[in-house]
């Protein structure tokens, strides 16, 4: 299989306004575990090869591409929020929520950016919702600045920050719900998502304290895991 190829030409249109993320969010559509959202300031040099999107690596890969990708970036952060934060907040403001924490760990990182690049259509990020209103500020959180989001369609694989979020969220999260205790559920093998063994369990176990209580969780087609 013939993988894109990322560059950092849309990271460097933008690098006039100041310093820009890569953001990208794994974790939507599971059952179980948080959502979390992966951040990339790029670095001097070259990226690392080998470097894509990362439902198009393997486990394995994944992880040998981690520490050269930490190594290379000015700042690699993962934000999460919890699978009780996705039943209190719904899923577009756990992502958001997640999103403002990578944010607040680039801003500690000295790398806090002015522009961030998200994969696809969608803005999840911006403050506008009931997540982060406040009667007299556009600052959702003490001292993290508001950023310019811009939206670009497949940029987990165009852009190599984006690619580099991607990478980090997905083996962050990966290994949060291998760590956990299995109790029957089998997290280290679909990682939370909706595969029909995953499915069963739940059915025959009720739902744990990391599921995503108001979710369907034993009906439905199955998920795939991203």
């Amino acid at each position: 299989m013939t993988l894109s190829v990322p560059s950092l030409e849309l990271e460097r249109h933008w690098m006039s306004s100041g310093v820009v993320a890569g953001m990208d969010e794994v974790g939507r559509g599971a059952l179980a575990g948080p959502v979390a959202v992966g951040a990339c300031v790029p670095g001097e040099g070259e990226f690392p090869q080998g470097l894509t999107d990362s439902k198009k690596l393997t486990p394995r890969r994944r992880e040998d591409l981690f520490t050269p990708l930490a190594n290379w970036a000015r700042a690699l952060v993962v934000g999460m929020a919890s699978a009780a934060e996705v039943d209190s907040l719904g899923i577009s403001g756990a992502l958001q929520l997640a999103g403002w924490r990578a944010l607040g760990c680039l801003t500690t990182s000295g790398a806090g950016p002015q522009v961030v690049i998200l994969d696809g259509k969608h803005d999840w990020l911006s403050v506008g919702g009931a997540l982060f209103s406040a009667p007299d500020t556009n600052q959702p959180v003490p001292g993290v600045e508001v950023p310019r989001v811009v939206t670009a369609v497949k940029a987990d694989l165009q852009c190599a920050s984006v690619a580099a979020a991607s990478v980090a969220a997905k083996v962050a999260r990966d290994n949060l719900l291998q760590s956990l205790p299995d109790r029957g559920y089998g997290f280290a093998k679909h990682k939370g998502y909706g595969a029909a063994a995953h499915r069963q369990a739940i059915a025959t176990l009720g739902a744990s304290a990391i599921h995503r209580q108001s979710w369907n969780l034993t009906g439905g087609a199955s998920i795939v895991a991203n």
